[in-house]
C-alpha cells in the first residue's frame, strides 16, 4: 500500500512523534522510502554565507517520514486530461 502513495494523497501518521495527525503529501523520495507532509516534519537549516547567498540565514525544509509510518486516508483524485479533436473543415484545394 505504501508504494502506491502519490503527491496530494491525504495520509495519517500511525507511528512516531506526529502519531495521529493527518496531512497532504507535498513530496516523495522513492529511493529513501520517505514522504514529505504539509506542515509536519519541518526543520530549519542554517545556511552558510556563499557567493550565491551572501546573507546566509535559515532555510525551512521538509524532513521525510517513512512510508511504513503512514496510512492512506484519501487518494488524490486523478483527472485524465483528454485532447479535444479539432473540428476539421472540408476544404477543397483550388476553391476560391
Amino acid at each position: 500500500m505504501a508504494k502506491g502513495l502519490k503527491i496530494n494523497d491525504k495520509v495519517k501518521v500511525i507511528a512516531g512523534d506526529h502519531k495521529g495527525k493527518e496531512a497532504k503529501i507535498v513530496g516523495i523520495d522513492r529511493a529513501a522510502g520517505k514522504a514529505m507532509l504539509e506542515g509536519i516534519g519541518l526543520v530549519e537549516r542554517h545556511m552558510k554565507k556563499t557567493q550565491f547567498n551572501p546573507a546566509g540565514g535559515k532555510k525551512t525544509i521538509h524532513q521525510g517520514i517513512d512510508f511504513s509510518n503512514l496510512k492512506l486516508v484519501e487518494a488524490a483524485k486523478f483527472e485524465k486530461k483528454t485532447a479535444k479533436k479539432a473540428d476539421k473543415k472540408n476544404t477543397k484545394k483550388g476553391a476560391k
